[in-house]
């Protein structure tokens, strides 16, 4: 099939042995059926090149080796080859270096709907669409010029009676033609539509989910990141409307679970397809009234979806149809007899597409959704960037916390607790702070719930427990002829489940030699009231040992009074809330509300065998009433701020501390 080359003939009328003139192609024309054979003369004159002869004029030659061949075996061998050419039922044909068809066979000329004979002249390219883009041309070129061995490429084809097919084209060079021809290469075309038809159902099947019949998560991710890495071009001379922006809505449902587990995985799936075409009637429905790009709805698995808006208008555009799928999803499903309800937690982000990573914006979503579950569930939160950054702040505090302990980046301040009757300081509470390196001094409403979610409150109340208590002794052995001061610390409930608080009070009161009775443990209301089983056994435990147990922001949690009568409670100290209500100074109308409900506490508690603190004492003011009605210690910042156990040390043995 080749163009191939004899090498030098003598032509007629030259001497045996003279040397012959240099030839570029020999055409050899097979016999006629029932009569000879026709050789063509062929030229000597050396000036004819292979461009002076037509494509009919030539035929491939067929190299028959050294002085002594057989001619005539040779035109047969180059005869099998034709007829096998043109009788392949695989599209073939015969393409120059200039990239015109030699030959074509009638697979070829079927295949593309035009006699074989038709074919010879044209461009490959042309016919075959392989100039349609520039990585498939030059590959072509290559392999035309000699610079590449093969190549092969799939491309979709127009059939003359309307039909598109797929083809898998290969070109390669051919080989045995001689220095004087010019290259050939043999290309070759295979209709490979029913496999390319295959492939796409397979995909199909593996980039949608079985159950809703939407794309899934693998499809999702993949458009995500076409998305953005080809937005559609920026042109300041344009509206903001053709700017490149991209939208989401990630939601997940209310509640699924309980209907999964309860009416089982079947009633489960139907209502996800159902949810899924409620989300796509959202999403087509958003398209019509604007104009944009393309929306993609897709169940990114369990109770997951999410609708991609491409090229966005707007964060208006967003929210709208958030609102929409709401209405949407809380119109009752009717699924087989049984009718359902369902709403869901909707994360809002819509953004430019410049700068933005499939991964953020995926973060985004997802802490977006977090918030509109954190709100009360059923409704719809847009991406706020300040309640990330705190966020982002809060996750990296929790990430330090731990370390920052063991690096001893955490001290202690004392606020005095003074005698309501004569002023006189009584004892102090410990409050930790956190000299964080990057954030500055951090004060306990910062981190004090980072660390009991985390667990990391067990080893900093033990640090803080150990300090506070060496604090108090030291101050009782420096000030011998005065009495000593109790301190106060406060406990998290998750220090009683979660270690051996007794054991570690036991300990530390060892270790730092200091009385039992002059320790203080306060719990929040909502921590004791709730208390049984161990944390009761572990509060009774250290009543027992002499140390004393105070309910902290008392009033303000489940105020369960039956509770008092079977917790071993020294102290209630009473929330600050009700103390503002006794200010007169700056004009704020005082409320006998408040008094009432602070007296009938403080009755209650001595009753009880209970002392009272009152807590955000302020003003003298607020300080008298609270003498008259009867509690026993103050705190706030009529006596003192926290402060340094060196400016507390001042204070011992000192004029009452009365504002």
């Amino acid at each position: 099939m080749s163009g191939t080359s004899e090498g030098p003939r003598a032509s007629a009328g030259t001497a045996p042995g003279a040397p012959a003139a240099p030839v570029t192609e020999r055409h050899t024309t097979a016999p006629a059926e029932n009569g000879p054979a026709r050789t063509d003369s062929t030229r000597t004159d050396s000036t004819r090149t292979d461009s002076d002869r037509t494509d009919s004029d030539r035929t491939d030659s067929v190299r028959t080796g050294p002085a002594g061949g057989d001619p005539g075996a040779a035109a047969s061998e180059l005869r099998d080859y034709r007829a096998a050419f043109n009788a392949a039922t695989l599209p073939m044909g015969v393409v120059d270096g200039r990239g015109h068809v030699v030959r074509a066979n009638e697979a070829l000329g079927g295949l593309l709907g035009t006699p074989a004979a038709a074919l010879a002249g044209r461009q490959a390219c042309e016919l075959l669409d392989l100039a349609g883009d520039d990585r498939t041309w030059h590959a072509y070129r290559e392999v035309l010029l000699g610079r590449r061995s093969r190549f092969r490429c799939t491309r979709r084809l127009k059939h003359p009676d309307g039909r598109s097919l797929w083809a898998e084209i290969t070109v390669v060079p051919m080989t045995g033609a001689s220095a004087a021809e010019s290259a050939r290469v043999l290309l070759t075309v295979a209709d490979v539509s029913d496999r390319r038809e295959l492939q796409e159902r397979l995909r199909h099947l593996q980039m949608h989910d079985p159950v809703t019949r939407l794309p899934n998560r693998t499809l999702f991710f993949e458009r995500l990141a076409s998305a953005l890495e080809t937005p559609p071009y920026q042109d300041d001379s344009l509206p903001p409307r053709q700017h490149a922006r991209i939208g989401l809505c990630y939601l997940d449902l209310d509640g699924f679970k309980a209907i999964n587990d309860t009416l089982g995985h079947r009633t489960g799936d139907r209502l996800l397809a159902a949810v899924a075409a409620r989300l796509t009637d959202c999403a087509e429905n958003d398209a019509s009234r604007n104009a944009g790009g393309n929306r993609l709805v897709a169940r990114l698995g369990g109770d997951e979806f999410a609708i991609l808006v491409e090229d966005s208008a707007g964060t208006q555009e967003l929210t709208d149809l958030a609102r929409s799928v709401l209405a949407a999803l809380q119109q009752p499903f009717d699924l087989a007899g049984q009718r359902l309800s369902v709403s869901a937690s909707i994360g809002v982000v819509e953004r430019t597409a410049a700068g933005t990573s499939p991964t953020g914006l995926m973060q985004a979503a997802d802490t977006t959704l977090y918030w509109a579950k954190a709100d009360g569930r059923a409704r719809w939160t847009l991406f706020d960037p300040e309640r990330n950054a705190h966020r982002m702040t809060r996750q990296s505090l929790s990430s330090t916390l731990r370390p920052a302990v063991e690096r001893g980046e955490f001290t202690l301040e004392y606020q005095p607790l003074v005698g309501m009757a004569d002023g006189v300081l009584r004892g102090v509470e410990a409050l930790v702070r956190w000299n964080h390196p990057q954030f500055g001094v951090l004060p306990p409403n910062r981190f004090v719930q980072i660390a009991e979610e985390d667990g990391s409150i067990v080893q900093l109340g033990r640090w803080v427990l150990r300090t506070a208590c060496r604090q108090a002794r030291r101050w009782q052995l420096d000030h011998p002829d005065e009495p000593p001061l109790f301190i106060s610390v406060n406990v998290a409930v998750r220090q009683v489940w979660d270690s051996d608080l007794v054991a570690d009070v036991a300990q530390i009161l060892a270790e730092t030699e200091l009385a039992p009775g002059l320790l203080q443990l306060e719990l929040t209301e909502s921590a004791v009231m709730g208390s049984g089983g161990r944390p009761l056994r572990a509060l009774q435990a250290l009543s027992d040992m002499g140390v004393r147990i105070a309910i902290d922001d008392f009033g303000t949690g489940y105020s369960n009074l039956a509770y008092l009568s079977r917790l071993p409670v020294s102290v209630l100290k009473l929330d600050g809330a009700f103390v503002k209500g006794f200010r007169y100074e700056d004009g704020t109308h005082p409320s006998p509300a408040d008094e009432t409900i602070v007296e009938a506490m403080v009755q209650l508690a001595h009753r009880l065998g209970l002392t009272v603190t009152a807590e955000c004492v302020e003003t003298a003011g607020q300080a008298e009433r609270l003498r008259r009605i009867g509690c026993d210690t103050g705190q706030g910042w009529l006596y003192s701020r926290a402060v340094a156990p060196e400016q507390i040390a001042g204070l011992i043995g000192s004029r009452p501390l009365e504002g």
